[in-house]
């Protein structure tokens, strides 16, 4: 496949639908994928906005941004982002609907977190409200919201049906209907799921999918296996004697202390590749999804270097599907 060939198809897949939903258990690199995927698209030709919702994510700082507000920044050439809270989507909701004074005077007096919460699920709905404007307004190619982690994601994602059964008639109504709508819609939203190839997540990203896909009637996109190990290169081994050959081999010194180090990292490699590979068959067995793996990166803080090689596993994972 050319170059060209394959930007084409990361563009259509950045296209399959308008809003992605990127949800998963907490500390599987959730907000790292949402990243890499507006990277992924940005390159691609496509022009992104994310959506924060849980704030106080390492977000920014990939970007080497500033922290997040409700109002736009650009991150960089072709992504942009915004931080969503349910205070300041409810006043946005009650401006744009003609209730500007009110929303001063909610504001001003503290009552909106009452107002936020006097309904079950509302604070969701505010959110996901703002999301569905936003797709509306086709303020960008792809918009992509970091979720809650798993645990509130299908509640997050249940709220408008379960408003829909609560609330009969009014504005609440309409907006649950609007945004059952959008997520309903595959061409308008899917969910990404993200994981580690590791037996307790990849049971929870089964369970989630399922919830999801039964209870909430989200489209799911492919599952994305974050953090796996690659095999060992050709010609590298595990093996202490061999490792020292090579090294004289190549008029290079080595320890004997330094190549069992090296055999051991080797061997720790080795074995992790394979537990996780086990768990990736099981993921598949067990979840009929596309699945698309990213690199372990070997660096405690994510920045805009590992999210270039983010970036082009996702592309070649993409054109890989």
């Amino acid at each position: 496949m050319s170059s060209y060939d394959g930007a084409m198809q990361v563009a259509d897949f950045c296209s399959t639908s308008r809003v992605v939903i990127v949800a998963g258990k907490g500390g599987v690199g959730k907000t790292t994928v949402t990243a890499a995927l507006a990277v992924t698209a940005a390159r691609a030709g496509r022009s992104v906005l994310i959506v924060e919702v849980e704030g106080k994510s390492g977000l920014p700082a990939m970007f080497g941004a500033a922290a997040l507000g409700y109002e736009e920044i650009e991150l960089e050439a072709g992504v942009r982002a915004r931080f969503l809270t349910p205070d300041a989507a409810l006043i946005d909701y009650l401006v744009t609907h003609g209730m500007k004074r009110i929303s001063k005077r909610l504001a001003s007096s503290g009552a909106l977190d009452v107002v936020a919460t006097a309904v079950p699920g509302m604070k969701d709905i505010l959110v996901l409200g703002k999301v569905k404007s936003i797709e509306e307004t086709r303020a960008a190619d792809l918009v992509i919201v970091d979720a809650p982690a798993a645990g509130h994601a299908v509640t997050f994602l249940m709220s408008a049906r379960g408003l829909l059964d609560a609330v009969r008639v009014g504005p609440i109504r309409k907006q649950a209907q609007d945004v059952v709508s959008l997520l309903s819609d595959p061409a308008r939203c899917q969910v990404m799921l993200v994981t580690l190839a590791e037996e307790t997540p990849v049971s929870e990203v089964v369970d989630t999918a399922f919830a999801i896909e039964d209870r909430a009637g989200v489209a799911l996109g492919p599952v994305i296996v974050n953090g796996c190990f690659t095999p060992l290169p050709v010609g590298v081994t595990a093996d202490t004697g061999a490792i020292l050959a090579d090294a004289r081999a190549a008029n290079r010194f080595v320890s004997a202390r330094e190549a069992d180090d090296l055999a051991h990292a080797a061997a720790f490699l080795e074995e992790r590749h394979a537990l996780q590979q086990s768990q990736i068959q099981r993921l598949h067995e067990l979840l009929p999804l596309p699945q698309i793996e990213l690199p372990f990166v070997f660096n405690p803080d994510i920045t805009r270097t590992q999210l270039d090689t983010l970036a082009a596993a996702f592309a070649r994972g993409i054109e890989g599907l």
